[in-house]
């Protein structure tokens, strides 16, 4: 046992935030601790790092922290580099500090032994020899090298002052000093945040093989599953200890409340049969000890606790696109895109209900691909356009969580300074789907954690019911229930997904498409996370060619991946008048029977308005204003576009006759 801590309550002044902690670190266990956001988690670790203390009294002999001996316990905390003038060479160097002392020492014994030879310092000498082979003494330098290039540094980094360097590049050297330091008991707080595959992956193999214990605090799935072997579940203040990795733990949680569930239901069944028997009994002559009896029965029995609801409290959010996109959603042909040089060229297409998850490296040039599109930033070459009838909304989790709201400003009034027209009910209700109700509303954005930020802006977001989102890590900062409830919308939405991501079991659920961002260039594969992973593979061993290059069945792969993209870009190749003027004409009956629908639902709305015994009803009243308005703006919606539409036929008309 390395350290435990026994009947553990912290608070903050009247706050109870852990209630009776029983947590428990064992030889080179990798432990996971996880919960909602807020729940303590990371109190958890600060209380482990000795940076927080218990709030038990004094004369609660029962609780307390031990450990075994002396152990080293690191822990990556908020990044603050005492001078950001020396080079990241340097401050890394700091962590060798034991090695160095112990070559300074052994030199001081060369040059005695030269003097004296005496065998005693011999055998100091050789000890301390012992001792550096022990502190790695002999190979720091190529671990220190290649850990630091691991992390998506070039060497040549080494010499530049740390202060130069981004915060997330300085976690990130954070994070280097604390694996090459190699403490008895590791803390990590989210270390996958900020990471791309390459390195996420390499971190998951160190820690596996790594020979001291770790316990991490993550959301990443995927992560905790290729790692952990200990999960730690914190829920309403308590925390429970189940073996195994998270897909393990969802499993025993699930048994574990099911049995208690039915635990729970047999015991209260026989109190109650019992009980109806005491009162049935209690004041026959000849039943009075049997009754007595059965009463002691109850009074003895280990209460099976009532089993609690999962706390699964999640942003619940299914909306359906303001229009329907065509088919062609976004093509890029030679995309060159970047900033004052170019990252990378771009070329694929993005179909109606596609959801394409863009992966790669860091700094191959993800995010700027979507600021590109976005208009955000100018391409460099090459071309990309829209499809028709395509509106597209666009999160960004670094600006979500960065931007330069006013801080005094409350969550209703910035939703509100994008929406002014809206209703407070209006403005309510889309609030309290990403949990935002009650005086939750009234909460200052300055006080908004990481996670609260990104929930208002996927809700601004949404509100403009677009048909295509383009999503730049939008499960940062979320928890596991958040994320679960963003895969879930996501997987229901009827348009189309460009996101970049870096969480594979986020990818995984969602991604029908992978474009993968690497060394050799971009390339786009037609299938889900899974496969896209069996093929890199079979590509890695030589099976097959890259995809698109070399293959055995090119004809196959040209079939299954449909229109090329000179194909997208010179829609000549493809047009078919007769074939055009049926699709336009088809849509304009689709939306006049839209249009007959809603005229008949709003007529049936403005009758039940009316109705006496609704006067005094404010609630049911407004709900039927809401929809009536509702209503309306469908109709507006359905007009325009049957207007559009017949304007787009009447001009293929015309085109046609003078042919």
């Amino acid at each position: 046992m390395r350290y435990q801590i026994r009947h553990a309550v912290v608070q903050y002044a009247a706050d109870v935030i852990l209630e009776d902690v029983n947590f428990e670190i064992r030889d080179t266990e990798k432990i996971a601790v996880i919960g909602r956001n807020g729940c303590g988690k990371t109190t958890l670790l600060k209380l482990i790092a000795g940076d927080i203390q218990m709030s038990n009294p004094d004369s609660d002999e029962e609780c307390g922290i031990t450990m075994a001996g002396d152990q080293k316990i690191g822990y990556l905390r908020q990044i603050s580099f005492e001078d950001g003038n020396i080079s990241v060479e340097e401050e890394i160097l700091k962590v060798f500090e034991p090695i160095f002392a112990c070559e300074k020492r052994m030199k001081q014994l060369q040059e005695e032994m030269q003097l004296k030879g005496e065998k005693a310092l011999l055998q100091k000498y050789a000890s301390l020899q012992a001792q550096m082979e022990a502190l790695g003494g002999y190979t720091y330098r190529k671990e220190m090298e290649t850990m630091f290039q691991k992390f998506g540094f070039a060497l040549e980094d080494l010499k530049r002052p740390i202060g130069s360097f981004s915060g997330g590049q300085q976690t990130k050297v954070a994070f280097v000093k604390l694996l090459l330091s190699r403490p008895d008991i590791m803390l990590l707080d989210e270390p996958t945040n900020h990471l791309d595959m390459p390195t996420i992956e390499w971190l998951e193999g160190y820690l596996k093989n790594y020979n001291k214990a770790v316990v991490i605090v993550s959301h990443d799935r995927m992560f905790l599953d290729h790692v952990i072997d200990v999960t730690y579940e914190i829920e309403y203040h308590r925390i429970k200890r189940y073996p195994g990795n998270y897909t393990s733990f969802i499993r025993q949680k699930e048994e574990a409340a099911l049995k208690q569930e039915k635990d729970y239901e047999a015991q209260q069944k026989e109190i109650r049969r019992l009980t109806e028997w005491i009162e049935k009994w209690k004041n026959t002559p000849t039943k009075v000890t049997t009754a007595r009896s059965k009463q002691k029965m109850i009074e003895h029995m280990v209460l099976v606790e009532k089993p609690r609801r999962f706390d699964t409290k999640a942003f619940k959010v299914q909306f359906r696109p303001r229009i329907e996109s065509y088919t062609d959603v976004l093509a890029a042909k030679k995309l060159e895109i970047g900033y004052d040089s170019l990252l990378s060229q771009v070329t694929f297409t993005l179909k109606k209900k596609e959801r394409i998850a863009v992966i790669g490296e860091n700094g191959k040039g993800k995010s700027t691909l979507l600021k590109t599109v976005v208009g955000k930033i100018d391409p460099l070459g090459g071309e990309y356009q829209f499809g028709g009838n395509v509106e597209w909304g666009y999160f960004d989790q670094q600006a979500a969580v960065e931007e330069g709201a006013d801080p005094e400003l409350t969550v209703i009034d910035d939703f509100w300074n994008v929406y002014p027209r809206l209703k407070e009910v209006e403005v309510r209700n889309a609030l309290g789907c990403f949990l935002f109700s009650g005086d939750d509303v009234f909460k200052k954005l300055g006080l908004l954690s990481g996670g609260e930020k990104v929930r208002l802006a996927l809700c601004k977001m949404f509100m403009t019911r677009p048909n295509l989102l383009i999503l730049d890590e939008p499960t940062n900062h979320m928890d596991l229930v958040g994320k679960e409830a963003l895969e879930t919308m996501l997987k229901a939405f009827e348009g189309t997904v460009l996101f970049v991501s870096h969480d594979r079991y986020f990818i995984k659920e969602i991604a029908t498409g992978i474009l993968d961002f690497a060394d050799a260039g971009v390339d786009f594969y037609d299938c889900g996370y899974e496969e896209y992973l069996e093929r890199k593979e079979k590509i890695r061993k030589g099976e097959i060619g890259q995809l698109g290059k070399n293959t055995a069945n090119a004809e196959k792969n040209k079939k299954a991946a449909g229109p090329t993209l000179s194909d997208v870009f010179d829609k000549k190749t493809y047009y078919n008048p007769g074939r055009m003027e049926s699709r336009l004409k088809g849509q304009i009956k689709k939306y006049e029977e839209q249009l007959s629908e809603s005229e008949t639902r709003l007529a049936e709305l403005q009758l039940k308005q009316l109705a006496p015994e609704l006067s005094a009803d404010y609630e049911k009243l407004m709900e039927i204003t809401n929809r009536i308005e509702e209503e309306e703006r469908t109709q507006e919606s359905l007009l325009e576009r049957i207007l559009e539409t017949e304007t787009e036929l009447q001009e293929l008309l015309e085109e046609n006759s003078g042919n």
